[in-house]
């Protein structure tokens, strides 16, 4: 099976790849089909619709079972924002280091720094159904961005510190960040489902 992974974030692209090797699946991205396909727009509420619009927009384009999702980042001081929105919440074309300047700005005089990653996984099947998984992980936001050695964050990656030893998702090793991120639990219970196994 040729399975289409609905991003055209090559970060992103490297973690499927990653989580999902194994599997008896050929994984391809957007920017290896001809013609390229065009990655459909965010204009919904949720993560679950978003992520399954966009599943199922790859797949009736392209004939292939897509896996896609939309994910964000809730601040609880911020009333749960960027969320839904995060990656244009501070700009249509910001990029990720104006993204996490301007939310370490508006984190200043914030009175907590609790914030949870969330994200939602769909496998869609030309003209069929559409299946959705989700992944949380709390933690909380940096006063200053931390990249890693190895580079396995993007995003708001290097602002979020996950897990008990003050470390930011970007300072995990790949193996680390699959184990606990928001996408990692989301592609885990992908992968079982696409292996067989009882959810």
């Amino acid at each position: 099976m040729r399975l289409l992974i609905g991003s055209s974030n090559p970060g992103k692209v490297v973690e499927y790849r990653r989580m999902l090797a194994g599997l008896e699946a050929v994984l391809v991205s957007p920017d290896q089909l001809r013609p390229v396909p065009e990655e459909p727009a965010e204009e919904h509420a949720t993560y679950a619709e978003n992520a399954a619009a966009k599943a199922a927009a790859y797949a009736a384009a392209t004939g292939l079972p897509t896996v896609a999702d939309d994910s964000g980042l809730e601040v609880d001081a911020l009333g749960g924002a960027p969320g839904v929105r995060s990656r244009r919440y501070f700009g249509e074309h910001a990029p990720a280091e104006e993204r996490n300047a301007k939310l370490l700005a508006l984190m200043e005089e914030a009175p907590q720094r609790s914030a949870r990653f969330v994200c939602v996984v769909a496998l869609a099947y030309p003209g069929g159904p559409t299946e959705t998984f989700e992944g949380i992980v709390r933690g909380e936001i940096a006063a200053t961005p931390r990249h890693g050695d190895e580079g396995s964050g993007f995003g708001y990656d290097p602002v979020f510190i996950v897990g008990g030893d003050g470390r930011t998702m970007a300072e995990l090793s790949p193996d680390e960040k699959d184990s606990v991120s928001h996408r990692g639990l989301a592609v885990a219970k992908l992968r079982a489902h696409l292996a067989g196994e009882p959810r």
